[in-house]
């Protein structure tokens, strides 16, 4: 997929026996030499700090946040060897008054952003200040984002030339041939060599305990003796394992959309369930799309919408839209209605101008970005996805096994399935050792009580994680947005959600149970076919569509 796969397996079905790691590759320890490598990385990060300085241009951050680099280890077995950077951005509490009722809201200290992915920059998260929603928490606090090990601008890791990254207009079949098949299998083996190539020996230490190391770190030099942090799909993964690593360190965590962290769903199963999951998503658009027909023409039953999207297909694959847009890029955008129900409109209105002789929105959609900039950003974002997920955990190195337990369920969900496969196959074929995953438990009184956040029908991160993880954290409370998809809660349009947020982040209040919320209101039809516009600054998984 095109941005962050976090995905729990769900039901019988999918079970598949997993390959164990190669022989002699043991994976880097969790234990007691990395445990003293942070103590000493964040001694050093406490006595330094953050300097100030200009922030990344494109960001678009407001005027008053400030950005300085941390230096961590790149194995923190060994403080004292080769060291990375993480680049850190830092919008300080505005203290303001903003129900301007004469009580300027107390500052609290740092909130600490990680979006997900892995392979995604939370840097923009300054932004979040200038959204209603968010205004209470950045009066209280200082938001602070970064980009994590090996995402650009911190040292970043590259798999492939970006030049060849975007691929040209190509099929997207759901039920492949063996000769499509075997060409994705070498294309991964490729790219996964790419990988080592490119990044070398480092390649083995990006993985999801070093970003949790590299949190502590960041804990430290902002001068924070317990950390308040609000992690989204990947990040709540990042945030249990901080959680299980450094449970005296913690202050307040908000998780939003969870990823399952049960050692056995890292990450083959996860995929599986995710790909399950996106099909009840697929349909949710159709059906959407179905009941304004009257604004769209795709039809009137979600079966003569999927007929619709078919009719484009085909005629892509004839004729590209723009000489960009083929098969698989009208596939990848519209993967993103799975993720948020606001690109509903504007997929639907593209679509539908298309096959009444319009490519001009579906073009502007789902073409992919011009310039070497952004070639390089997705380059590296998907190095930076594929490292983490390869290195976490087992995989099966045999392709048999995922042809298998694809074809099953491609019988079924045939719409997503393939395209993940192609994503996460390089980890077939990955050369750096694997790790054998935490199992995230805390005991009662070992961690402050958790925030949960999750939609009832979130694909990406199916709510079945959600209530994993409550199981695993004692004291943890869960949020349910009922009857909703949406890939990311916090800061968006549910006012009860942001209630929910807002009583814990200010006041340290949580239900005494789990607690529920009326779904958010689906969206309205958009009756001009026109590219959607820029994404609100708001710090959902999945960039949404302004309302």
């Amino acid at each position: 997929m095109r941005t962050a796969v976090i995905r729990p397996a769900v039901g019988a079905l999918l079970l598949t026996a997993l390959a164990v790691p190669p022989a002699g590759a043991a994976p880097e320890g969790t234990g007691a030499a990395e445990a003293r490598g942070t103590a000493v990385a964040a001694a050093r990060a406490a006595a330094t700090g953050l300097a100030d300085g200009d922030c990344p241009e494109g960001e678009g951050l407001p005027a008053a946040a400030r950005c300085g680099t941390l230096t961590v280890p790149l194995d923190y077995a060994d403080p004292d060897g080769e060291q990375i950077r993480i680049v850190v951005s830092r919008l300080p509490a505005t203290g303001e008054d903003p129900d301007g009722d004469g009580r300027p809201v107390p500052r609290q200290g740092a909130l600490v952003f990680n979006p997900g992915g892995p392979g995604g920059s939370g840097l923009s998260f300054p932004r979040a200040a200038e959204a209603p929603a968010w205004r209470r928490i950045a009066a209280a606090y200082d938001l602070v984002g970064y980009a994590p090990r090996g995402v650009a601008p911190s040292t970043a890791v590259s798999c492939q030339d970006p030049r060849h990254f975007f691929k040209g207009p190509r099929p997207a079949p759901t039920h492949p041939s063996p000769a499509v098949k075997r060409e994705r299998a070498a294309e991964a083996a490729s790219y996964a060599r790419g990988c080592a190539e490119r990044t070398g020996e480092a390649l083995r230490h990006y993985h999801s305990p070093n970003n949790a190391r590299d949190l502590d770190v960041l804990r430290a030099a902002l001068g924070e003796e317990r950390l308040t942090f609000l992690g989204a799909s990947y990040g709540t993964y990042l945030g249990a394992l901080y959680a299980e690593l450094f449970p005296s360190h913690v202050r307040r965590m908000v998780f939003d959309s969870v990823v399952n962290p049960a050692p056995g769903r890292l990450w083959y199963r996860n995929n599986l369930g995710q790909s399950a999951a996106f099909e009840d998503r697929w349909t949710a658009f159709k059906t959407w799309t179905a009941a304004h027909d009257d604004v769209y023409g795709l039809g009137d039953t979600p079966g003569k919408v999927q007929a619709a999207y078919e009719r484009a297909s085909e005629r892509l694959s004839a004729r590209p839209a723009g000489g960009t847009v083929g098969p698989a890029q009208l596939h990848g955008a519209f993967l993103d209605t799975g993720y948020h129900d606001g690109y509903w409109p504007y997929r639907a209105a593209a679509l539908s101008a298309y096959l009444k002789g319009d490519p001009g929105p579906l073009t502007g959609q789902a073409a992919p970005p011009g310039g070497p900039a952004a070639a390089g950003a997705a380059e590296n974002g998907a190095a930076v996805y594929t490292a983490v997920e390869c290195n976490d955990a087992p995989w099966p190195t045999d392709f048999r096994v995922w042809d298998r337990d694809n074809t099953l369920l491609a019988r079924t969900a045939p719409f997503e399935t393939w395209d993940n496969v192609w994503t996460n196959l390089p980890c077939a074929y990955w050369p750096a050792p694997r790790q054998r995953p935490l199992d995230v438990r805390t005991l009662p009184g070992e961690l402050p009580p958790v925030l949960l956040l999750a939609a009832e029908h979130d694909a990406a991160t199916p709510y079945a994680g959600a209530r994993e993880l409550r199981r695993r954290l004692s004291g943890s409370v869960l949020v349910t947005e009922r009857g909703a998809g949406t890939h990311g809660i916090s800061g968006g349009p549910n006012a009860c959600a942001n209630a929910y947020l807002e009583a814990y982040l200010l006041r340290g209040r949580l239900p005494a149970r789990d607690a529920s919320c009326a779904p958010r209101p689906e969206p309205r039809p958009v009756t001009a076919p026109a590219p959607e516009p820029a994404s609100e600054p708001v710090p959902v998984p999945e960039p949404a569509p302004a309302a």
